[in-house]
């Protein structure tokens, strides 16, 4: 069932209201913040409509000024997808709450652009929700393109796991609970389980729990909300949960690959932003030495592979591109301007 497309105006008191509203006469409420990803975000939309769901269902998509005509395809080849032009790159956060404001379903699913939802995979999750009412965000099963595992749930950062991935023991023991970081990889896959953190790029969440824990933290630009959102909603009492009954396939880093520099220092800062929040001074004078460890072995190793390995030089150029900006905005800050995500 397909809504009647929003006017510019209702886009606008929709924003202005700022707050989410009850609504019972739609199911679910599919959410994209796209900036410059058409060629993903045409996948995304085309699963969502090729194989939609048995429920009723709307979808708002928010264009962050995207230069690659991704709005113009979204309004010549999907009529009736919610789409919500930004005039500037308002980030994830901020875009996505620009449509949560406006979503009419019971249940919300924020969904990355780079995302292709399998069939049966909103009406999974959404049972799950029906059956599981103290369960206020759930996950499904991520996947790469060549149908591997990808990380879909993680445990709270804590100075032990990210140690663990400075020093990359994370990365050679996945399989270990002790050293494998975030990520729970340790963990069968094969079952529902309740996590920390279901990762970003995909979750569908209860609207009564969006009314307790609220929008997300529009400080953190990109990268982080998820870690943040899931934290505030186990603080009010919902529970947070991964179900493999539902599947999805991430192209995971595909849209920001052309900017590696830009986003990984935007991933430091919305870490930094989160252990200030919830950790004070001591946490993030703790976190800083990590990150700076990591940056700095990182980019001795880099150095060292571009002089041995030859063939490696361009990655390792790269490498020690990322760590070098990451390092100076540790020190000096401001490497980038906050609120742009990538260069023009």
């Amino acid at each position: 069932m397909w809504l009647r497309e929003r006017t510019r105006e209702d886009a606008i008191l929709g924003v202005e209201r700022g707050s989410l509203v009850m609504s019972s006469a739609l199911d679910l409420s599919v959410v994209i913040v796209g900036w410059n990803a058409k060629q993903y975000l045409k996948l995304c939309l085309d699963s969502l409509i090729a194989a939609p769901p048995r429920r009723s269902m709307e979808i708002l998509v928010v264009d962050n000024a995207s230069s690659d005509g991704s709005a113009e395809m979204i309004e010549a080849r999907y009529p009736h997808v919610k789409l919500i032009k930004s005039p500037t790159n308002l980030g994830f956060s901020k875009g996505n709450n620009v449509a949560l404001r406006q979503v009419e379903g019971r249940y919300i699913a924020l969904v990355n652009p780079d995302v292709v939802v399998l069939p049966g995979c909103l009406d999974a999750l959404a049972d799950f929700l029906d059956q599981n009412p103290r369960v206020g965000d759930v996950g499904p099963r991520v996947l790469n393109p060549d149908s591997t595992m990808q990380s879909s749930c993680q445990r709270f950062p804590s100075l032990w796991n990210q140690l663990c991935s400075a020093l990359g023991l994370a990365s050679k023991f996945k399989k270990c609970k002790l050293f494998a970081g975030q990520d729970m990889f340790f963990l069968p896959h094969d079952r529902p389980l309740t996590v920390d953190i279901i990762v970003g790029c995909f979750s569908m969440i209860r609207r009564e729990t969006f009314n307790d824990v609220g929008l997300l933290d529009e400080d953190l630009f990109i990268y982080g909300d998820d870690v943040d959102w899931c934290r505030r909603a186990w603080n009010e009492g919902w529970q947070v949960m991964f179900h493999p009954g539902a599947q999805a396939i991430h192209h995971r880093g595909q849209i920001t690959a052309p900017y590696p520099v830009r986003f990984a220092v935007e991933q430091q800062r919305s870490s930094l932003h989160y252990w200030r929040k919830y950790h004070g001074s001591a946490g993030v004078l703790a976190i800083r030495a990590i990150m700076f460890l990591h940056h700095l072995t990182r980019y001795g190793f880099a150095v060292f592979e571009g002089i041995w390995r030859r063939k490696a030089a361009e990655r390792s150029e790269v490498r020690k591109q990322v760590s070098s900006a990451c390092l100076r905005d540790l020190l000096f800050g401001n490497v980038f301007q906050r609120g742009v995500a990538a260069p023009d």
